[in-house]
C-alpha cells in the first residue's frame, strides 16, 4: 500500500523589534481563500529528482515565500522552525521565524512588493496586513481566519519568541 505525504506548507513569523507584533495577512479576492487571514506562507515545492525534503530545504521554501508575499528577504540559514501545526485537509504547517526587523521595514517592504505585483498587471496574494500581538487582537480582524492562526498567536503571547532557538 502506497502512502502519500499530506500537503506541508511553510508559514513565516516576522517579528518587528519595535513593537514586538507577529504579521497576519489576508488573502487576495483572487486567491483560492479570499479573505481569510493567515500568516505568510505557501506550499512547499517538492524536492528535486534524487534530493531530500530536510531541514535546508523547508527553510529554502520559507525564504522564498517570505520574499514573495510580504518583500522581507532572509537568508534561508537566518530562519528558524518554531512550530508545526496541524491544518485544514489533513496539511501540515511548517512556522518558521524571520529575523526580527522594524514594523516600519515590515509596512515598506509588503505595500513595495504588492505594487510590484499590481505593476505586472498581476494581483498580489495578499492584500492587507496588519500587526498583532494576542489571540484577542484577531477578533477585530473581518473574515475568515485560517485554522491554525488562533494556537500560533496565542502560543507567541505565552512568552517571547526565541529567534535562533
Amino acid at each position: 500500500m502506497t502512502e502519500t505525504l499530506p500537503p506541508m506548507g511553510v508559514d513565516l513569523f516576522d517579528v518587528p523589534t519595535d513593537d514586538g507584533c507577529v504579521m497576519v495577512a489576508r488573502m487576495s479576492p483572487s486567491t483560492a481563500a479570499p479573505g481569510r487571514w493567515q500568516l505568510p506562507g505557501g506550499s512547499v515545492e517538492p524536492p528535486e529528482e534524487g534530493e531530500m525534503l530536510d531541514e535546508g530545504a523547508l527553510r529554502r521554501n520559507a525564504a522564498r515565500e517570505l520574499l514573495e508575499e510580504t518583500g522581507l528577504d532572509s537568508a534561508p540559514e537566518g530562519l528558524s522552525l518554531w512550530a508545526v501545526t496541524p491544518g485544514e485537509n489533513r496539511s501540515i504547517g511548517l512556522v518558521h521565524l524571520a529575523p526580527p526587523r522594524p514594523a516600519a521595514v515590515v509596512r515598506e517592504r509588503f505595500v513595495a512588493a504588492a505594487a510590484a505585483e499590481r505593476a505586472k498587471g498581476c494581483d498580489p496574494e495578499l492584500d492587507l496586513f496588519t500587526l498583532v500581538s494576542l489571540p484577542d487582537h484577531l477578533a477585530t480582524l473581518d473574515g475568515p481566519h485560517a485554522d491554525y492562526l488562533e494556537p500560533v498567536v496565542r502560543r507567541y503571547a505565552q512568552g517571547p519568541l526565541q529567534y535562533g532557538a
